[in-house]
């Protein structure tokens, strides 16, 4: 059983490995198996099919990210604190990939939507759950923000909706250019968002 585990979790982290560096269109199962290490057979031991092996990366890939985020965004931590650390820790974990790799990998959900959202409706509609969970929790932070009158926004949904678009946004400039620091400009574009001023205690250290 251990062994039967240990092909599946090797077979996923190496589809994710290579969708980040390659996309979903160019990969083949047998180039996903031969970088796991597993017999070909083994894939569709557990995935029916690539599109299922893809499904089964983004729900891991959200997994971790969505425990993350939650770290964050639901710390005991002042909002506009809150929103903060996590575009410096999204800024610091690109800078990472682009010191481990040499190129900046960008968001796995970001960089499937641009390929994928108009050719497989299951991966579209998975990570349209995805982006939506993603602005239901920055909403929590930004409606807390709001009741202390920190931001001035009218709708708070549309608000944090615009607030994850940007950071996706910035993101994609950075995987383009291949520098991180298109992400500076952030947390500035986040407060203009959202009609805040930067509190002198919102700095985080990185």
């Amino acid at each position: 059983m251990g062994r039967t585990s240990n092909a599946r979790e090797r077979i996923l982290s190496a589809a994710q490995s290579l969708l980040e560096l390659r996309g979903y269109s160019a990969l083949g199962t047998a180039e996903i198996c031969k970088a796991a290490g597993v017999p070909k057979g083994s894939f569709y031991h557990f995935f029916e099919s690539k599109e299922a092996l893809a499904l089964a990366v983004l729900d891991e890939h959200w997994a971790i990210q969505c425990s993350d985020w939650a770290r964050i965004l639901r710390s005991d931590a002042e909002p506009l604190q809150r929103l903060r650390q996590l575009f410096e820790e999204t800024e610091a974990g690109q800078r990472a990939g682009q010191q481990s790799c040499g190129t900046v990998s960008g968001c796995m959900f970001g960089n499937l939507t641009l390929e994928m959202s108009n050719q497989t409706e299951a991966i579209r509609e998975r990570l349209q759950e995805i982006f939506d969970a993603q602005v239901n929790m920055v909403e929590e932070v930004v409606r807390e923000a709001l009741e202390r009158g920190e931001v001035a926004v009218g709708d708070t949904h549309e608000a944090a909706r615009s607030v994850v678009a940007q950071l996706e946004g910035q993101v994609l400039f950075a995987k383009l250019y291949n520098d991180t620091q298109r992400l500076n400009p952030l947390w500035g574009n986040c407060l203009a968002i959202l009609g805040a001023r930067a509190p002198e205690d919102a700095s985080v250290t990185a």
